[in-house]
């Protein structure tokens, strides 16, 4: 059996001036702090002699090697990205940015979600990527229209209550 796996589907390069900026900043952090920390605790373990029985030699070397990813990817990555914060022409249809709450039809609950960027989902503030299968569902749809999702729980059959975008950012 091989370790070799298709890569990933590629994901929409968009985020929110919010989630840019989370993503600089957990770029910094990594590169002016976190690293300096690591390559320090790496010299003074390496320092300490025999590196194949040193067991925190072995974890700062698998520890750098975890940030130099990340600050590859999110270097990258942050190249890529395209900042959406305005507000879409047509406000009263859903767009990335927008907050909607949706009505399941089975039981009632109201839900409310944000359609953000892939690099920035959050399941606990209710921020979804617009390449779920729910944000797809919802693009271009207006309060009261109703849609059916394909969900891993199976599908399920919503209409959409409100939709709200956040206010637009001071210049």
């Amino acid at each position: 059996m091989s370790r070799w796996r298709p890569p990933p589907e590629k994901s929409t390069a968009l985020i929110t001036r919010e989630g840019h900026a989370r993503l600089k900043a957990e770029l910094d952090d990594l590169w002016r702090v976190r690293r300096p920390e690591v390559v320090r605790a790496l010299a003074a373990a390496a320092a300490e002699g025999d590196r194949s029985e040193n067991a925190e030699y072995t974890y700062r070397k698998k520890q750098l090697g975890e940030i130099d990813r990340r600050v590859r990817y999110l270097s990258k990555r942050l190249e890529s990205l395209r900042i959406v914060d305005d507000v879409p022409s047509d406000p009263d249809a859903v767009f990335f940015g927008a907050w909607v709450e949706v009505e399941d039809a089975a039981n009632g609950q109201c839900h409310r979600y944000r359609i953000v960027g892939p690099d920035e989902t959050d399941a606990r503030k209710g921020w979804i990527s617009i390449d779920s299968p729910l944000a797809r569902a919802m693009l271009n749809k207006r309060v009261g229209d109703e849609f059916e999702v394909a969900l891993p729980a199976g599908t399920e059959h919503m209409a959409v209550v409100a939709i709200e975008y956040p206010p637009r950012p001071e210049a």
